[in-house]
C-alpha cells in the first residue's frame, strides 16, 4: 500500500473511532462526567507535485504588460490546485527567438495556491517565444509558446536615423547613432528596430537630421541625440544616447525636430522654438540662442509647428500659416527672400491644417486638402512639373488631394485620402519608392501593393505606416536607416525588421 493510502486510512480510522465514542456517550444518557474526545485534526493536504500554467499568453505587443496576467498554480498529482501552499514561483524565458529581456516581477509567492505574475513584458517582437515556471522541489513547466508584435502608428524619417512609434506608446529607432540619435544609450548604427529605454509612453515623436524628439501621453518632451547648438532643450550642449527631458518642462502637444533646432507647441497653443538661431529659426525676435524652450513672439495660438533647417513654420488655430527664419530660397513663402525674426504669414491667404519644414522648401496641406509648397524648386521637390524655385505657395500639380505632406531634404511625399502614397523631387537613392532613381518633378506613386495612413520624407529615404500598421521604408540605406537588416539601398518599399 503507498504512503498517501496508509495517511488516508489513518485518517478515517479516527474518524470513525470519535463517531463511535460520541454515539456510545449519548446511549449511555448524554453527561456521565466522562469528557467526549476532541474534534479530529483537519485532513492534510495533498503534496504539491507540479507546476501548471492557468493562464497562457497570447500574442502580446512589444515593451506592453503581458494580458491577462500570467497565474501559475501549485498543484497536486491529480491537476488540483492545492490551496494552502505558498511557494515561491520564479518565471523566465524557455525560448528566446531574438534575445529579448523579461521584464517585471519575476519571482512571486503564491497566495491560495496560485503565483500571479501581473507586470511581465517583452521589448523585442518575435515568433516563438514560451515561459518556463520553476518553484524549489518541483519539475519546471513551460507556456505555450507565443508571438511578440510591433503595432506601429507613426514613423518620422530623419537624416541617416528613422523612429516610430507604436500602439501601445513605446518608440524604436534605427539607422546612424552616431551622435546617439537612435537613443538606445549607445552610439552604435542600428540596422533593425531598437527600443528606446525608459518605458517612456509616447504620444508623438520626430526624428531630425541627428536627433530626435518626442513627447509623451503626459505631455512631457524628451529629446536625445546631437546637442552642439542646445537642440535637445535639457539647458546643456551634452550629447545625449538615451531620452533627456527637456528643461522648463513646456506642457507639450507636438513636437518637431530639425536640423540644428527644435519646435514645440504647448497644450495651450504656445510655440516654443530652441537650438540654434542664427537666421531667426527660433522666432524669439531677437535672433538669440537658447538651450531650453523660449517662446515665439507674437502672442499665437498655433495647433503645429515645424523645424527645418534654418527655418521654421507653423498652422494657427484659425489656419493661417506663419514661418520664420532664413529665406534664402523663399522657404517662408511670404513672396521675398528676406529672413524674417518673427513669424510672418505665408503670401496667398490659403486655409492650412498642416506644414512640413524642410531644409530650403516646405509643403503644406490646405482645408480642401490640396498641397502647396514654396522655396527651392531643385530636383523638382515642389512637385509643381517644374524645377523652379517659388517663393509663394504653388500648388503641386496633377489635381490630386492629400490627408498629410512631408518635406524631406530634396524630396517630398504625401498621402492620399485613399492610402496612396505620392511622392516627387530627387530620387537618387530611390526615396521617391517608384521603382527607378529617376528624378520626378510631379507626383508619382510610390508602386507596391502597399496602402499607406503616413508618410514622413527624410533625406535620402522615405518611410510609412501602412494600414495593417506596419513600417515600410525605402531609400538610401548606407546607415541601416530603412530598418531591413541591411545596408542595401532598396527603390521599392521594404518592411522594417521588427
Amino acid at each position: 500500500m503507498s504512503p498517501d493510502a496508509t495517511a488516508a486510512r489513518s485518517v478515517w480510522t479516527s474518524i470513525l473511532v470519535a463517531a463511535a465514542a460520541t454515539l456510545l456517550l449519548q446511549a449511555c444518557g448524554g453527561d456521565s462526567g466522562v469528557s467526549p474526545l476532541p474534534p479530529p485534526p483537519p485532513p492534510p493536504s495533498p503534496p504539491v507535485a507540479r507546476l501548471a500554467f492557468l493562464d497562457q499568453p497570447g500574442t502580446a505587443e512589444s515593451q506592453a504588460t503581458l494580458d491577462p496576467a500570467i497565474r501559475v498554480a501549485l498543484q497536486d498529482a491529480f491537476g488540483s490546485t492545492v490551496t494552502t501552499a505558498s511557494s515561491e514561483v520564479t518565471i523566465a524565458l524557455a525560448a528566446n527567438p531574438t534575445g529579448a529581456t523579461l521584464s517585471g516581477t519575476t519571482t512571486v509567492r503564491a497566495v491560495s495556491g496560485i503565483a500571479t505574475f501581473s507586470d511581465l513584458s517583452l521589448e523585442r517582437p518575435g515568433n516563438g517565444f514560451a515561459l518556463l515556471a520553476q518553484s524549489a522541489g518541483l519539475p519546471p513547466a513551460a507556456s505555450a509558446e507565443f508571438s511578440v508584435r510591433l503595432t506601429y502608428v507613426l514613423v518620422s524619417a530623419g537624416g541617416a536615423h528613422s523612429c516610430g512609434v507604436t500602439v501601445a506608446g513605446f518608440a524604436y529607432c534605427w539607422g546612424t547613432s552616431g551622435e546617439g540619435q537612435v537613443g538606445d544609450g549607445t552610439f552604435a548604427n542600428r540596422h533593425v528596430s531598437t527600443p528606446v529605454p525608459g518605458r517612456l509612453s509616447f504620444a508623438q515623436l520626430s526624428a531630425g537630421t541627428s536627433h530626435t524628439c518626442g513627447v509623451t501621453t503626459s505631455h512631457a518632451a524628451y529629446c536625445w541625440g546631437a546637442n552642439g547648438q542646445g537642440q535637445l532643450g535639457d539647458g546643456t550642449t551634452d550629447m545625449r544616447p538615451f531620452p533627456s527631458r527637456i528643461a522648463a518642462d513646456p506642457i507639450f502637444n507636438q513636437i518637431s525636430a530639425g536640423v540644428l533646432h527644435s519646435c514645440g507647441v504647448t497644450t495651450g497653443g504656445v510655440a516654443y522654438c530652441w537650438g540654434l538661431n542664427q537666421s531667426g529659426q527660433l522666432g524669439d525676435s531677437a535672433g538669440i540662442q537658447w538651450l531650453r524652450p523660449a517662446p515665439v513672439v507674437g502672442g499665437l495660438t498655433f495647433v503645429q509647428v515645424s523645424a527645418g533647417d534654418d527655418h521654421s513654420c507653423g498652422v494657427t488655430a484659425d489656419r493661417r500659416a506663419l514661418c520664420w527664419g532664413d529665406n534664402f530660397y523663399g522657404q517662408l513663402g511670404d513672396g521675398t527672400n528676406t529672413a524674417r525674426l518673427v513669424p510672418t504669414r505665408v503670401a496667398g491667404d490659403l486655409s492650412f491644417v498642416q506644414v512640413s519644414a524642410s531644409w530650403t522648401h516646405t509643403c503644406g496641406i490646405t482645408a480642401d486638402g490640396r498641397a502647396y509648397c514654396w522655396g527651392s524648386g531643385g530636383a523638382g521637390r515642389l512637385g509643381d512639373g517644374t524645377n523652379v524655385g517659388r517663393p509663394t505657395p504653388t500648388e503641386v500639380a496633377g489635381a490630386l488631394r492629400f490627408v498629410e505632406v512631408s518635406a524631406g531634404f530634396s524630396h517630398s511625399c504625401a498621402v492620399t485620402p485613399g492610402d496612396a502614397a505620392y511622392c516627387w523631387g530627387s530620387n537618387a537613392n530611390g526615396g521617391l519608392g517608384d521603382g527607378t532613381t529617376i528624378e520626378r518633378n510631379a507626383p508619382t506613386l510610390v508602386v507596391g501593393e502597399v496602402h499607406f495612413l503616413h508618410v514622413s520624407a527624410g533625406d535620402q529615404h522615405t518611410c510609412g505606416v501602412t494600414t495593417d500598421h506596419a513600417v515600410y521604408c525605402w531609400g538610401g540605406n548606407i546607415f541601416g536607416q530603412l530598418g531591413d537588416g541591411t545596408t542595401t539601398d532598396r527603390l521599392t518599399p521594404t518592411r522594417v525588421v521588427p
